[in-house]
């Protein structure tokens, strides 16, 4: 039903149009509002659209459609949705500001964030609505380039106060595609009923029985169909009923269709239709100097197409539908469709729209052609500038299949390649790499080739998938490029211990052996001895690697990194930290990972840095600023859609604060992402978060389970050793002291090989619990007094209460009392309220009484107003809060109001003190 049809005579749409009538009351009453509108070819998805648009009264109104032919121009889409309101963009922080002005080729700067362009159209659509409200409409949104559509959904995800409504509307839409996780309103087919209705009054003459009974079955009540299926049949059939049924699928149907009444026009106008088609953007200015070109006039030649209804030639070219445009570019032999795009080529301005222009000389090239395959290539070069990755990708496609000579070819296919990948599409950039096998490649590039497959299987398929191909890059890239094949044996290491153990592969060890037999650097670096320091501990021993890892942190610690290097090699080194027990390098280098990493919005970064960050944090004794991280990982994860490190970071939080609830749905989530299947270190992460709170719950059984899954593999490290301390407690409190001597021992081999404080603390208060007498309560001493010096204060706590419970269980109730008081206090302070509970228990069990705290008032801020009410009370502005949890100022207000309201405040002075207040 793509017609222009007013919003009374929509026949059978009355559920659809009280939808978006709601849309509107919402709207106008301040909220912001996203639907997807989605059915078959035809439905009426357009039709909807245009009610929306003639009931918006008093809103303003924003347009934008996808085009089939345009999906590989990154940002197309964005831009016909943005390019109305740019005159508020002097409103929006600089950064955003640049950024817009960079994905729009108005300005030249380095390619920014997708996510700050992101904000940047979030914080533009808001100021366009700030003195009325904004609809948005999306047509064709299956079209839009994958960049646009990306963003657009981002921008659906953070719409709440703006006053903004988006509305796509796309066929069924795939799974997969970005706007799947939009609310969705769908479009059925009419009824009999209705669809009887809407026949009759298309109807230009008699319609025998037998005819109109046959239409309202192919047409199985679609609107287009039912108005466009009689326009095949002749007078006589539809009068006499003499037709011949039509097996062909309805589209086909309706595609062939318009084809037939193309062909009916007469030359010059089936011409304007194919430049029409060829040149998707829409630009009727375009049009008309292209038609100059081929010695046709546009307006005269078109009038019979816009008789015949199929296009209409105003501010903008529009087609009736899509498939119009593709009937009109089918009907057109292949001579012909090139001659049109070397007029459009010709026609498109070489300085405002270069891209476009060598896109449209290349589709006009039949052969092989190094003048315009370098022109794509530049054109590849300026879309990567603007961030457009799938753009350079389609051009740098391009380029290489019009390349005469074979070396040159393979380069391009190989650049092409890894654009691809860059934009996610992994079986696009495979194929390149097998065209880019074919041509001559040097050895670097080679083995460059051999690299990238290893890149795109790994995040396509699986680490094990990608891993083996990895290391021979690695191992090619040795003699050519050590720099990048250090780099590379880093990301196999890192991408091995993030998977943990893989079944039937022992993938760490394999990456270790690998990376050892590098011919180590003439000078020894802090990234070669980070790399060959994990491998030894790996492959031979702890104690062989852990004094090079030492070295290697130190080293990174004191050394001013320039941000490519602390980007790329800091999440390892903060592994490697907690690893070797280096608390305080590991709360350094974590906090300057993630302040680099937000500073210079590097969100392929800052999810795993915060994750970092917010463990070290955790063993720190500070779960106000680890909840922080966690809201602020889970910020990012509802942006970009994807709550991987979101959820890790509730694992490592929630154990300790005794959120049995919390920790059992965020290990199932864990468990069952099937991104995650197969991968050990799903086993060891999940069975180190249940053994931490069934030990604080004191349910020693289930806590010896799990400790036993999580420590199961030691190469994993960090939390395969943190499961091996729980293993200790639960082992000694079930009964089982062989194997909590076993575990002990190998703790302390560890701690003394590492000889920090933090280890060393570690050691002595597992040792404590296998031991007996003046010799255990020596032990816990040691280990309370080096693990505060270190700064590990939930470690600390913790010792101090099982020292009070031995103690008690001595039968030293006055010593017992001063350990179990102390460490009630602290883990009261620290917010680990399960053990804060076991530890009152205790004390109590001595003949002394826990003050009661004195009464608060219970929360009710959510969890993003209280986010938000502690970013305000640390001084951020709106925007700044805005940038760093991804949602428009407007609605940081917005929630400000609630937070003042909630809490009896009128300032944000009153803030910290107020949020300090509260419970969280």
């Amino acid at each position: 039903m793509k017609n222009s049809r007013s919003p009374e005579t929509l026949v059978g749409r009355r559920a659809e149009c009280e939808a978006l009538d709601d849309l509107l009351t919402g709207l106008r009453g301040g909220l912001s509002a996203t639907v997807l509108v989605h059915g078959e070819a035809g439905i009426g998805k357009t039709a909807l659209l245009e009610y929306l648009r003639q009931n918006a009264t008093g809103c303003r109104i924003g347009r934008a459609t996808g085009v089939e032919s345009e999906m590989e121009l990154a940002f197309g889409g964005l831009h016909q949705l943005c390019a109305p309101f740019l005159e508020h963009a002097d409103r929006l922080p600089g950064p955003q500001r640049e950024a817009l002005g960079t994905v729009f080729g108005i300005n030249a700067a380095p390619p920014p964030d997708r996510f700050l362009v992101g904000l940047a159209v979030l914080s533009l659509l808001a100021e366009a609505a700030a003195d009325r409200p904004l609809v948005c409409l999306v047509d064709d949104a299956q079209w839009l380039d994958q960049v646009s559509a990306q963003i657009l959904v981002f921008v659906a995800r953070r719409l709440l106060a703006e006053r903004v409504a988006l509305v796509f509307a796309m066929r069924d839409p795939s799974a997969g595609h970005a706007l799947t996780t939009l609310p969705r309103l769908e479009v059925a087919a009419l009824s009999g009923y209705d669809a009887g209705v809407l026949l009759d009054s298309a109807s230009r003459g008699p319609l025998d029985e037998r005819i109109r009974g046959r239409i309202l079955a192919e047409a199985r009540g679609n609107p287009l169909a039912l108005l466009e299926l009689p326009r095949t049949l002749t007078a006589a059939e539809l009068a006499g009923g003499f037709a011949s049924p039509d097996a062909r699928p309805l589209a086909g149907q309706l595609e062939e269709g318009f084809l037939s009444r193309v062909r009916s026009l007469p030359a010059e106008t089936r011409r304007v239709l194919l430049i029409a088609a060829a040149e998707p953007g829409g630009d009727v200015a375009l049009v008309r100097r292209a038609a100059r070109r081929l010695d046709i006039a546009a307006d005269d030649a078109a009038a019979p197409a816009e008789a015949a209804g199929l296009l209409t030639l105003d501010t903008w070219v529009r087609f009736r539908h899509p498939l119009v445009r593709s009937a009109a570019y089918r009907a057109a032999p292949a001579r012909d469709r090139q001659a049109v795009h070397r007029a459009l080529s010709e026609a498109t301005d070489a300085k405002t729209d270069p891209d476009r222009r060598a896109w449209h000389l290349a589709c006009a090239t039949a052969g092989l052609d190094e003048s315009v395959a370098a022109g794509l290539e530049r054109s590849a070069d300026q879309a990567r500038a603007r961030g457009g990755g799938a753009a350079a990708a389609a051009f740098l496609a391009r380029a290489a299949q019009l390349t005469p000579d074979p070396a040159r070819r393979g380069a391009r296919s190989l650049a092409a390649a890894h654009a691809k990948h860059q934009a996610g599409a992994f079986g696009e950039a495979l194929a390149l790499l097998d065209a880019a096998d074919l041509n001559p490649l040097d050895d670097l590039a080679r083995a460059q080739s051999t690299l990238l497959r290893g890149q795109v299987m790994f995040a396509s398929r699986s680490a094990s998938a990608g891993l083996p191909v990895l290391l021979d890059a690695a191992k090619q890239l040795e003699p050519l490029d050590a720099g990048l094949a250090r780099q590379t044996y880093r990301d196999a290491i890192y991408a091995a211990l993030t998977a943990g153990r893989m079944p039937g592969d022992e993938a760490i060890e394999k990456v270790a052996r690998a990376t050892l037999t590098m011919a180590p650097a003439p000078d020894a670096t802090r990234t070669g001895l980070l790399l060959e320091g994990l491998a030894r501990m790996t492959v031979e021993s702890y104690p062989a690697g852990v004094p090079l890892v030492q070295e290697a942190l130190t080293a990174f610690r004191d050394a001013e990194l320039a941000d490519d290097e602390a980007l790329g090699w800091l999440p390892l080194a903060c592994r490697m930290a907690h690893a070797a027990w280096e608390f305080d390098t590991w709360s350094v280098l974590s906090a300057r990972l993630v302040e680099l990493a937000r500073g210079t919005r590097a969100l392929s970064v800052l999810p795993s840095a915060l994750l970092l960050r917010l463990s070290n944090r955790v063993y720190a004794g500070d779960l106000t600023e680890a909840a922080a991280l966690v809201a602020e990982a889970t910020a990012i994860g509802e942006a970009t859609g994807s709550g991987f490190f979101a959820h890790y970071g509730v694992l490592v939080l929630e154990p300790w604060r005794g959120g049995e609830a919390e920790t059992r749905r965020v290990i199932d989530v864990i468990t069952h992402d099937m991104l995650l299947r197969g991968e050990g270190k799903v086993l060891t992460a999940t069975g180190w978060a249940a053994a931490v709170l069934h030990n604080s719950l004191g349910r020693y059984e289930e806590a010896y389970a799990a400790a036993g899954r999580g420590s199961a593999y030691p190469q994993e490290l960090g939390l395969s050793i943190g499961s091996t301390v729980e293993l200790v407690e639960a082992a000694v409190r079930t009964g089982r002291t062989a194997d909590a001597a076993e575990a002990a021992a190998r703790i302390g081999g560890l701690a003394r090989a590492s000889g920090t404080d933090w280890a060393l603390g570690t050691a002595a208060g597992v040792a404590a619990q296998v031991s007996d007498g003046p010799a255990a309560d020596e032990l816990y001493r040691e280990a309370v007094e080096r693990l505060d010096r270190a700064g590990v204060r939930m470690e600390a706590a913790r010792f101090r209460l099982l020292h009070g419970e031995w103690l008690r269980r001595a039968d030293r109730r006055d010593d017992a009392r001063e350990q179990l008081g102390r460490a009630h206090e602290l883990l009261s302070e620290i917010g680990a309220e399960a053990f804060t509970e076991r530890a009152r228990r205790e004390y109590e069990a001595t003949g002394a009484t826990v003050r009661k705290p004195a009464v608060r008032t219970p929360a009710t801020l959510t969890p993003q107003e209280a986010q938000i009410a502690r970013l305000a009370g640390e001084g951020l502005t709106n925007p700044e809060i805005g940038a760093r949890l991804f949602i428009s100022p407007r609605t940081v207000e917005w929630h400000l109001s609630t937070v003042f309201a909630k809490l009896g405040i009128t300032s944000r002075r009153q803030l910290r003190t107020a949020t300090a207040n509260r419970v969280s």
